[in-house]
């Protein structure tokens, strides 16, 4: 009597129960915070200053640096700006006009489902998890 057929479906089902448990459960990650460093910084006259953001999450890994976010930026008084653009990548830049203290924000949108229609000039709004920086232009 052959008995390899019902050791090899045991051991194949006991391998296949070990892989799910490790997998864990599929919770949704969640952002927790995102912060912009440095915190605050001054343009050199180029205009030009490279901001990182780091994002902390719900689950591993976190932190996260440099994160991919959305990256924008607006005035002290949280009204939108052409005075600073910044990149994908976060660079700032000033404009050439611009001579004032501006905010530098980033943010990740979590993915919970909120769909509103207060989306704030500094990157505030809902579900979305903002970090900012303030930027003196030159």
């Amino acid at each position: 009597m052959n008995c390899l057929g019902p050791r090899l479906f045991s051991f194949l089902l006991l391998t296949l129960a070990a892989i799910a448990l490790a997998c864990g459960t599929s919770a949704t990650r969640t952002a927790q915070s995102v912060t912009v460093s440095p915190t605050s910084a001054t343009a050199p006259a180029s205009g030009a200053y490279q901001f990182i953001a780091i994002g902390y999450f719900s689950t591993t890994p976190s932190p996260v640096t440099p994160l991919t976010a959305n990256w924008g930026a607006c005035s002290l008084d949280g009204s939108a700006t052409t005075a600073v653009t910044v990149s994908n990548a976060g660079l700032a830049q000033c404009a050439s006009e611009a001579s004032s203290t501006y905010t530098v924000w980033a943010f990740v949108q979590n993915a919970n489902g909120d769909t509103c229609n207060i989306i704030t000039a500094c990157g505030g709004g809902c579900g979305r998890v903002t970090g900012t920086a303030r930027l003196t232009c030159p």
